[in-house]
């Protein structure tokens, strides 16, 4: 065969698609590849490759069983970012939003923490040069994301209490919430009778009238200490309440929520709460 045969016969080659073995049958039959891939059906539903299983989401955020998450995802009954999820084995990721029976929930251990707080110490996290947090008193007590339920200003003592339990947050920080705080305050002068009387039948702070449960004077020669029950008020709206009447409050201290109090919870020291208390709060209307 001459040279141009042979050229020939190569360019041939390439424009049968190559002589690979296995690769095409011969003569004019049709084209056949061996190891081409399957398409997915067309129908098959998305899921996301990465993150945790929905009932494992569901089981670790202490809800319920795996088995029982299953169905309830069967049912319709739980949600992601808002949209109701049924595919068994979904994946969902640490930044999606699940609800479960409407209730917000988190893969976390759900842990209930008491602080009493020194004075000093911020609640939330202080980016200035040598200020301290209390995040740094109750670093060491768990690995799960708790944020204190209500808040204290630096000057002020006393109680926190620190959870990552959504729905409880949310009962215990809302405006008709039942919880009692009681508060030792000590003021830089006397309160007059006459304004504690105000107090009693309560006040109009910022457009809202505000009244405590109780206030007592507990040193009855100074008349400047006084213990202050109040139902669902912040702190800082405690302190408003003498601001507005031209009282500088000098120290500030919760010594109760609720039923918890301070009792062998020295300062600067905190303690899990126990399974009733737990039950308790949850139980508050």
């Amino acid at each position: 065969m001459s040279r141009t045969d042979k050229s020939s016969g190569k360019q041939s080659g390439r424009q049968g698609g190559g002589n690979k073995k296995g690769s095409f049958t011969r003569g004019n039959a049709p084209i056949k590849k061996k190891w081409e891939k399957k398409k997915p059906a067309s129908n098959a539903p998305i899921k996301k490759s990465e993150g945790i299983r929905l009932n494992k989401y569901i089981a670790n955020s202490g809800v319920c069983s795996r088995r029982d998450a299953d169905i309830y995802i069967a049912s319709g009954n739980v949600l992601v970012n808002g949209e109701p999820v049924t595919e068994m084995g979904y994946k969902v990721n640490p930044t999606d939003e699940v609800k479960f029976d409407g209730r917000l929930i988190t893969p976390e251990k759900v842990e209930y923490l008491l602080l009493n707080k020194p004075k000093g110490f911020a609640v939330l996290p202080n980016l200035e040069v040598g200020k301290r947090s209390v995040l740094e008193l109750i670093s060491n007590a768990t690995k799960s994301r708790i944020s204190s339920i209500d808040r204290l200003d630096r000057p002020s003592t006393g109680l926190l209490l620190f959870t990552n339990d959504v729905a409880l947050s949310q009962k215990l920080n809302h405006a008709s919430s039942s919880v009692t705080h009681l508060y030792h305050i000590a003021l830089e002068k006397n309160l007059s009778h006459a304004d504690l009387l105000k107090i009693r039948e309560g006040l109009n702070i910022d457009d809202v009238f505000v009244e405590v449960e109780e206030i007592t004077y507990t040193d009855q020669g100074s008349k400047r200490e006084l213990g202050v029950r109040v139902k669902g008020l912040k702190s800082k709206t405690v302190k408003r309440i003498f601001e507005q009447l031209g009282y500088e409050i000098k120290m500030m201290d919760r010594v109760m929520i609720a039923e918890l109090t301070k009792k062998d919870l020295p300062r600067g020291h905190w303690r899990f709460l126990t399974s009733q208390e737990v039950i308790n709060l949850k139980n508050m209307k």
